[in-house]
């Protein structure tokens, strides 16, 4: 099969991001790789640690501002790979590698789709999109390479947004399929503990800290938030982590536990965590309110539009540095979200190639 120019180099910018290793806070290779050939391609770069980004030509502060973000980093790999996850791997139409789905191909499509958009002459010494010009009714573009995503890091996107111009509508590069996530589930994590009293397991002393834990977690198991969204569905909190106890013959004083919370768009963070305080016996405290559930009307014309596209918007129970945006956005990228942290990860070029032609179409208009 044929692919056009801007697909064969996002493809050959692929590879080289998947053997380049950058796990979440050790993104800076990475960005080095997308700083230069960001410049090379004609565009002006400016960075922040491991951020990377460009403005459109002739950016016009009166107009509204669009946002291209994906992110540079992975996580670590997953046990099981049949594949070296740090070589580019191509068998057919699957290239294979860390990260080539979560979220490279996602990154290499909207950073061609950028620069189709810009009408920059970098590739091959050709315009690359004379047919889309940037007109005075158009708006202005961002593209950002964003790091620490896979780790919520504060020397993310969350660093980076003070700097830009303000936004009116961001995209964000995740794997859906090329279908728009129009809403997805926040994240919180709350470390709780459950109190005792120490005692000798052979008397009938002490009070058992594990108990106390025990009777919360059931609450917890059972207990369903009554308000449901139709595109996310109910909240869900999951204890992940329990630990207690340091020998067999001592009643423990205190238990631990991890609470795993994902939010829906009808609940805030901090509303969730003080029901919890009201029901729960064990000490609550959460690492952080600042990941919240987020959603975007499908009365939103961006939305709409890709309805007339024939796309199929959904709810996403995966986290991503929307979380982090305080402007109208949505999730939108090639690949499957089911591959990725998996053990041989992997993109369809084909993939590649819809996401970057469906982009142009879809914001070009």
């Amino acid at each position: 099969m044929e692919y056009n120019a801007l697909t064969l180099k996002a493809v050959e910018l692929l590879k080289e991001l998947i053997e380049t290793p950058s796990i979440s806070r050790n993104e800076d290779k990475a960005a080095d790789i997308m700083e230069a050939y960001m410049k090379a391609n004609g565009l002006v770069t400016q960075r922040k640690g491991n951020n990377v980004w460009s403005l459109s030509k002739n950016f016009d502060a009166n107009r509204p501002t669009i946002l291209l973000n994906a992110h540079i980093d992975t996580v670590k790999p997953a046990d099981g790979w049949q594949h070296d996850p740090y070589k580019a791997t191509q068998e057919g139409d699957k290239l294979y590698g860390l990260g080539a789905n979560d979220c490279g191909g996602g990154l290499v499509s909207l950073l061609m789709a950028f620069i189709g958009l810009i009408g920059s002459n970098g590739l091959d010494g050709k315009s690359t999109a004379s047919a889309l010009p940037i007109n005075s009714n158009q708006p202005n573009y961002i593209f950002l390479a964003s790091c620490e995503e896979e780790v919520s890091g504060k020397e993310g996107i969350e660093s980076v947004l003070p700097m830009l111009p303000p936004i009116s509508f961001a995209i964000v590069g995740e794997p859906t399929g090329m279908q728009p996530a129009i809403a997805e589930k926040g994240l919180m994590v709350i470390d709780a503990t459950a109190h005792g009293r120490a005692g000798h397991a052979a008397r009938n002393e002490g009070d058992n800290a594990i108990y106390h834990a025990m009777k919360d977690i059931e609450w917890l198991s059972k207990w369903q938030f009554p308000k449901q969204s139709p595109l996310l569905g109910p909240v869900k909190q999951t204890v992940t982590i329990v630990n207690a106890g340091t020998q067999h013959n001592v009643i423990p004083a205190e238990c631990t536990f991890t609470i795993d919370v994902r939010s829906n768009e009808f609940y805030t963070n901090e509303e969730i965590f003080e029901f919890f305080k009201e029901h729960l016996t064990s000490e609550l405290k959460a690492r952080s309110f600042r990941l919240g559930s987020s959603h975007i009307s499908e009365d939103h014309p961006f939305v709409k539009l890709c309805i007339e596209k024939g796309l199929k918007p959904f709810g996403s129970p995966t986290l991503s540095d929307q979380a982090l945006m305080p402007f109208p956005s949505l999730k939108l990228g090639p690949g499957e979200s089911a591959r990725s942290h998996t053990a041989d990860e992997f993109i369809k070029i084909s993939e590649i190639d819809r996401a970057i032609t469906l982009y142009l179409e879809l914001l070009v208009g």
